[in-house]
């Protein structure tokens, strides 16, 4: 009896001294900086536990063989064929729960303007629309420079702002589409430095 006693301290102790991994929901709406969530991908796979979600127009710029193997992509399509009948849990009421933390990057003009003006008709912005606010929620913006500088930009990332999301700013370079100015998103590198940090001085 004392040695099974003893035996469920040691493992009550070991729980302790290596507490799980924070889980990490990573989001892509529609921009070309999409071709770079991948790599924001494998970035957090190494210090987390990680699910994907991903647009209808990013899918467009996702290389889905490039994702981690234990990273799940979850799509509109998900959301639905996940579900028959009243009592079946709901997709995106799931990733909410399991999340410590929302990344969405690259944030797409369009999904930002749906945030804001609370709209929820895709797996993404559903989410957003049910999340918790009391968890982080992180954004990337990425768009051409003549769409951020719009004064609708302006606004909606004030209401974002008031929701309490924070914003990783985007950086001036010469932009996919040939422009040059300020829009293009934050390098993965950037964007997993800043939500790391920021999880570890809360203790995470």
């Amino acid at each position: 009896m004392e040695n099974a006693e003893s035996l469920n301290v040691v493992e009550e102790c070991r729980e302790n001294s290596n507490p799980r991994k924070p889980r990490i929901l990573l989001a892509a709406s529609g921009s070309v900086a999409a071709i770079k969530f991948a790599n924001l991908c494998h970035s957090f796979c190494e210090w987390a536990e990680v699910k994907a979600v991903a647009t209808k127009a990013a899918m467009h710029f996702i290389d889905k063989k490039a994702l981690p193997k234990d990273v799940t992509l979850y799509t509109d399509e998900d959301e639905w064929s996940m579900w028959n009948k009243i009592g079946d849990s709901v997709l995106h009421i799931e990733l909410r729960k399991w999340a410590d933390i929302m990344v969405i990057a690259p944030l797409s003009a369009n999904t930002l303007g749906k945030i804001a003006g609370g709209l929820c008709d895709d797996l993404l912005s559903c989410i957003v629309r049910a999340w918790d606010y009391a968890k982080p929620l992180f954004v990337a913006p990425a768009m051409n420079t003549m769409m951020w500088n719009n004064p609708f930009t302006e606004r909606h990332l004030m209401v974002i702002d008031d929701l309490g999301i924070n914003l990783i700013p985007p950086v001036t370079k010469r932009l996919a589409c040939g422009d040059y100015g300020n829009g293009a998103m934050a390098e993965p590198s950037l964007i997993f430095s800043t939500v790391r940090l920021f999880l570890e001085s809360r203790g995470h």
